[in-house]
This record gives structure tokens, C-alpha cells and sequence, in this order.
């Protein structure tokens, strides 16, 4: 009796044991037919049934020009476990991951577009531009588990959905904006937050260096600048500034991701830390300061506006401003340097506005201002940025940044309710409002969203302002309008949250997104922080 017992309890577990079995290959065939949640959406997505199985050893084969994206690629692979060598072979008769570039497919592509294929034999990068091959790095990112971030995957068999993806993107500009200047934020910081940009394909990083709180790189032709005004913040805020040569790291850190910082000294108003500074520039009796927030030697740390100004009748200003500018432009390596010029009334504002787009061009860059600036006619190359909308430009066909508050200033709140947040141009921003974004004016070159930082002091609030809602703006400046639907959008953002988890990103959990669970952050770096290829 109890030998047929054991004989039938031994046929049940092995019964039990193969449908457990069956069930779990189930499962994992399921999760690898699963759609990767790409962000943001590609142009055109041709999945097909199947999924590629990446193998213990890995031979990436790529073409002459295409080396630094294969060292990309070789960092995320090893993040799996398995082993990785590298062959330049430009017949491509080698490998199960191809990297081509192709200078032909710019006519396709442009600058910044790519291809990629996954199928049985393995993967395929194509673009015309390190950019473009970069992205599609980028994309295939997505497609592994979020482990991936953590170098957690190597004993987990990673399988990729059979696809067929063709991309570029809607917008050349595609860039956050961080206020280091009522609070400051360091190279540390700066550089995590470019690694996280460059996840979702956003290139450029505006830096708010100066306002009335603080300055926050070195001049050194003005040394007073570090010495006595990067001293200030707004109240509960951080001071400090960055070096020379911490500012030319981090743009060499963002080069290689293809985001381009853009630097931005905020004048004629918003200036005061440079008459605290050098007070020399003030107008006799302080006439330009009204009303008297603060006078030298007292630093602000308020959050009032509108207040300070350089003295413009006063010739010294412009010789200031011509050695200003002229240092950062000899220490910035991308092609524009912002000039503010928001939130001043003055009768010789348009007489500056014109001497500044001038003294900016005879350094060989690009200016850029806030819409203030087209009141008055500027150089034709000049890139207007909208916060509000309501300017009478007297420019028909300047470039245009859109960063309209409601939908971009991610200083307010995730949602109505958030505390400390501002509040002044509309009561919470949530995703749903940045992703309802659109624009039909033909001289938008790209969308920006600032965090200034009057109440954003720490690196989580920074964190919980950008993320998850930069993910959308990333979306808004790369997919077209027409392609765009929020519903399914949420839904594939929800299934960021374990990623925005491994790289340690202090996301706000927004309401309406039915976040997936892990098992809750880690470290504060994704796979590829810190990595030069």
C-alpha cells in the first residue's frame, strides 16, 4: 500500500514539476515577445514575432568611424555576464552585432536618425553620424531589463524582441535647463543628470549660471566673481560655483552622450551678484537697484524679481560684459551662449539688447535670449526662447525655443497638491499637460524645460521636478504630434519606473500611472555613468 502511494505521489510532482516547467518557458516566451517600452516613441516600428537570445560570447563587428559606438555597445553587453570582442571588418562577415555607419543615409536619417534591427541572427546599428548611432544605442538600451543599469543581468538570459525600427527626430532642440543659480548644483550632479538625458535622447543642457542669488563659474579675469557673489543662494539654498576646469569636464562628459551645454548669463536684470560683486557697475546712488532688495555688501536671498540691473548708461558695463562673455566663450565648446535679457523694463534695454547680440557674435557664438529679446531687431541667427508667449516680437522669423511655463517649467508642482513649488504661472504641471505640448509655428527649432531652483535645493527635489515629466518633454521634441496619443504613452512609462529605480533617479510617482514595482533604488548611476568610450 505504501509502495503504490509513493509510486503515485512520485507520477503526481513529476506531473506537477513539467507543467511548472511548461508554464514558466511560457512565461519567459511571453516576456520575450513582450513590446520593449520605448521612450521616446520612434518614427516607424515594425515588430515581429520572435526574440533573439543574446549568446555567452559576443562579437560586435563594426565598420571604419564606428569604434566609439561600439565601445558603447561593448559596456552595455558586458553588463549581461557574457564576454565581448571587438573586429573592425568593413564586409561585415564577422559578428552578431553589426555596427555600420553609413554617410549615405544622412538624406534618410539627417544628423541624429538610425536603424536598428534585431532578428534571429542578431543586431544591427546603422546611422549616418557617431549621433544617430549613438541613439540607437540608446534605444537598445530599453530593450534589456532594467538590471542592466546595475550590472545585475549575468545570471538572467537576456532576450531581445524580433523589430524592425527607423528613426529620427522631429526637433533639433531638445534640452533641460538647470537653474544652478539660487541653488547651486555641482559636476556631480550635472553629470548624472546628462547621463539620464542622454537616455532619452535629449542634447542640450542649459545652464542658468548667474542671477540676483549667486554666480556660478569662474572668470577668472573677474575674480571677485567666485570670490565674493558665488558666496549667495536663495534661503535654504546651496552656494557655491563651478571651475574652469570643472565646467570643461562636463562638457566634454556631455559631448560624448551628443548634448551640448549651453551656458547663460542673465543680464541686463537678474544681475545683482555682480554688483555685489563689482559695485563699481552701479549707477550713482544705486539708481539701477529698485526697489532695494539688498544693496552691497549684503547678499539677496530672496525669490523677488525684476529688481536688479546694470547701470546702462554707464560705458563700464560694456566693457564688463565684452570680458565676461568673451572668457566663457574661449572655455565653451558648443556653438551658443544664452545672453537672458527676461523681466527688465528699462529705456536703454533694446540699446543693450543690440550691443550684447553684437559682443556675443564678435566671440563666434550663437546668442540665445529669453522672448524679451525680440522687441527690438536682433541678428538673424539669434534663437529666441518663449516662457510665456505674450512678447510683440518685432522679428518675423526668429529660431524659436518653446519652453511655455504651463507645459515646461518643471519647477511647479507634479500636481496641484505637491508642496514648495511654485506656483505663479499655473497651479502644478502634470505629465499629461507637458506631453499635450504642440506647436505649429514653423521657426520652433526644439522644446525646453527649466527646474529653476528658488525652491529646489537638494538633489532628490531636482530629481522629483525633471523626472518622470523630462521623459515627456524627451517625447514632445523627438515624436511627432501626429504620432503622439498620452494614453499609450503612460502606459509605457509605467514601465520606466524600475529603470528610473536602478539608476537611482528620485522620481515623483505620478498619479494616473500605474508604475511598475521593484524592489526600490539602488545605486545613483546607470550603466553608463562615468564610462568614456
Amino acid at each position: 500500500m505504501s509502495a503504490k502511494i509513493s509510486k503515485y505521489a512520485v507520477l503526481i510532482l513529476a506531473a506537477t514539476f513539467l507543467f511548472s516547467c511548461s508554464g514558466l518557458k511560457k512565461t519567459q516566451e511571453q516576456q520575450s515577445l513582450s513590446k520593449p517600452a520605448i521612450i521616446p516613441l520612434p518614427m516607424k516600428v515594425s515588430w515581429q514575432d520572435g526574440s533573439y537570445t543574446i549568446p555567452k560570447k559576443n562579437i560586435i563587428c563594426y565598420n571604419e568611424g564606428s569604434g566609439k559606438t561600439a565601445a558603447w555597445l561593448e559596456k552595455l553587453l558586458k553588463n549581461t555576464g557574457g564576454t565581448v570582442s571587438l573586429t573592425q571588418n568593413d564586409d561585415f562577415s564577422c559578428g552578431n552585432w553589426k555596427i555600420i555607419k553609413d554617410a549615405s543615409l544622412k538624406d534618410k536619417l539627417g544628423e541624429e536618425g538610425y536603424m536598428l534591427n534585431i532578428g534571429a541572427q542578431g543586431v544591427v546599428l546603422k546611422g549616418a553620424t557617431d549621433a544617430g548611432l549613438f541613439y540607437a544605442v540608446q534605444t537598445l538600451r530599453q530593450f534589456f531589463p532594467p538590471a542592466v543599469e546595475q550590472n545585475d543581468l549575468k545570471k538572467v538570459k537576456v532576450s531581445l524582441r524580433y523589430a524592425n525600427i527607423e528613426d529620427k527626430p522631429e526637433y533639433s532642440w531638445r534640452g533641460t535647463m538647470v537653474d544652478v543659480a539660487r541653488s547651486f548644483f555641482g559636476l556631480d550632479y550635472l553629470k548624472r543628470h546628462v547621463d539620464r538625458m542622454a537616455l532619452y535622447k535629449l542634447n542640450r543642457l542649459h545652464l542658468h549660471l548667474t542671477d540676483d542669488q549667486g554666480w556660478r563659474i569662474e572668470i577668472k579675469s573677474k575674480p571677485k566673481l567666485t570670490e565674493v557673489a558665488s558666496k549667495g543662494s536663495v534661503d535654504n539654498g546651496r552656494s557655491g560655483y563651478l571651475t574652469q576646469e570643472e565646467y570643461k569636464e562636463l562638457q566634454d562628459y556631455a559631448l560624448e552622450r551628443n548634448i551640448i551645454v549651453v551656458p547663460e548669463i542673465d543680464m541686463p536684470g537678474h544681475i545683482y551678484s555682480a554688483l555685489l560683486a563689482y559695485p563699481e557697475l552701479n549707477c550713482a546712488e544705486n539708481a539701477n537697484i529698485h526697489p532695494k532688495k539688498a544693496l552691497p555688501p549684503d547678499l539677496f536671498t530672496g525669490h523677488d524679481v525684476g529688481w536688479s540691473r546694470f547701470c546702462l548708461e554707464n560705458p563700464a558695463t560694456y566693457d564688463f560684459v565684452s570680458e565676461v562673455v568673451g572668457e566663457l566663450a574661449s572655455i565653451t565648446k558648443g556653438p551658443w551662449i544664452h545672453m537672458g535679457g527676461d523681466e527688465i523694463e528699462d529705456p536703454l534695454y533694446k540699446e543693450f539688447v543690440v550691443k550684447a547680440d553684437s559682443i556675443v557674435h564678435h566671440y563666434n557664438k550663437i546668442p540665445v535670449g529669453w522672448e524679451e529679446v525680440t522687441q527690438t531687431k536682433v541678428s538673424p541667427d539669434f534663437i529666441s526662447q518663449e516662457w510665456n508667449g505674450k512678447t510683440e516680437s518685432v522679428m518675423e522669423d526668429v529660431k524659436v525655443i518653446e519652453s511655455i511655463c504651463a507645459n515646461f517649467y518643471l519647477d511647479h508642482g507634479n500636481t496641484p497638491e505637491q508642496k514648495n513649488t511654485a506656483t505663479w504661472c499655473t497651479n502644478g504641471i502634470t505629465v499629461e499637460q507637458v506631453y499635450s505640448f504642440s506647436s505649429s509655428n514653423p521657426h520652433v527649432i526644439g522644446v525646453e524645460a527649466p527646474v529653476w531652483s528658488e525652491q529646489v535645493w537638494t538633489d532628490q527635489a531636482m530629481d522629483d521636478r525633471f523626472w518622470p515629466r523630462a521623459a515627456a518633454v524627451a517625447e514632445v521634441a523627438w515624436t511627432p504630434s501626429a504620432k503622439r496619443q498620452f494614453s499609450e504613452f503612460k502606459e509605457r512609462l509605467a514601465k520606466h519606473g524600475p529603470r528610473l529605480n536602478e539608476m537611482g533617479i528620485h522620481f515623483f510617482n505620478s498619479p494616473g500611472i500605474d508604475w511598475e514595482k521593484d524592489s526600490g533604488r539602488k545605486k545613483v548611476n546607470g550603466v553608463f555613468y562615468n564610462f568614456k568610450p
